[in-house]
């Protein structure tokens, strides 16, 4: 299969994101919004604030990533149309996100050395979850993603457990309930975070070599410092959402 942008190009896309989601007022966004209707913010496809998004209280856009997702959909699915034409896109673009993160995170398991003897499997998976992202509307709203993901998870769990097989006392945070965590220094290399709540924890300094972050919430998470050589499945998004030390801005909640 041609390799396919798995981030998205906001230049080919009619603005599915700043339409299709709803959002309440917080301090990730400054205003609420229904979903379905275009935000106060919108001129034509395009943000009218986009160079100032965190400036004006909408850093939850700031941090959204839809994986290629609603450039596929305007240009593929619907052929150049917009949601105005064709307001189904605005319900599908959920669906097409989540088949293209799977896409994103198959992706980056096939660049871990240490996985190859699940790569075949792996290019089976993206091929066929490429595939159904290639259907109609119609067969794209009856999707069976749970199932999907059933298939695909195990999966990047074996390539995860490849990749950080020869690190001894890895510690196991799957899932964990991490907020505000102070964790600075530690020594977590090959340290599973997946589906861990890291919201405010501090990390400075932190050895996360080869440490898996897949679906970790990371909003205000101190990364200052910290290691991330060979790091597994962080997406730009969770690094938007964390304090970095090339995001010196804070980016969010911050436990004290």
């Amino acid at each position: 299969m041609p390799e396919r942008k798995l981030h998205a190009d906001c230049s080919r896309c009619a603005a599915l994101c700043c339409v299709a989601p709803a959002f309440a007022k917080s301090s990730d966004f400054a205003i609420d919004k229904p979903a379905g209707t275009p935000c106060r913010n919108l001129g034509g496809h395009l943000c009218t604030i986009h160079e100032r998004l965190d400036a004006s209280g909408f850093h939850g856009c700031v941090v959204f990533d839809c994986f290629g997702a609603g450039q596929r959909l305007t240009q593929e699915t619907f052929g150049g149309r917009d949601w105005h034409e064709k307001p189904q896109m605005l319900t599908l673009l959920p669906i097409m996100r989540q088949l293209h993160e799977l896409m994103w995170l198959i992706t980056e398991a096939l660049k871990i050395d240490e996985a190859r003897p699940v790569h075949g499997k792996l290019r089976d998976a993206l091929a066929r979850t490429d595939h159904l992202a290639a259907g109609s509307p119609a067969n794209l709203e009856t999707l069976d993603l749970d199932a999907l993901r059933g298939r695909v998870n195990p999966l990047l769990q074996k390539a995860s457990e490849l990749a950080r097989a020869s690190i001894r006392n890895r510690k196991d945070h799957r899932g964990a309930q991490l907020i505000g965590r102070k964790m600075r220094g530690a020594d977590l290399r090959g340290a599973s975070f997946r589906g861990a709540l890291l919201i405010g924890a501090d990390l400075r300094d932190a050895d996360l070599r080869r440490a898996d972050f897949t679906g970790a919430d990371l909003r205000g998470t101190d990364l200052r410092g910290a290691d991330l050589t060979g790091v597994l499945f962080l997406t730009d998004s969770q690094r938007r959402a964390a304090l970095t030390s090339s995001n010196q801005k804070h980016s969010g909640p911050r436990m004290t």
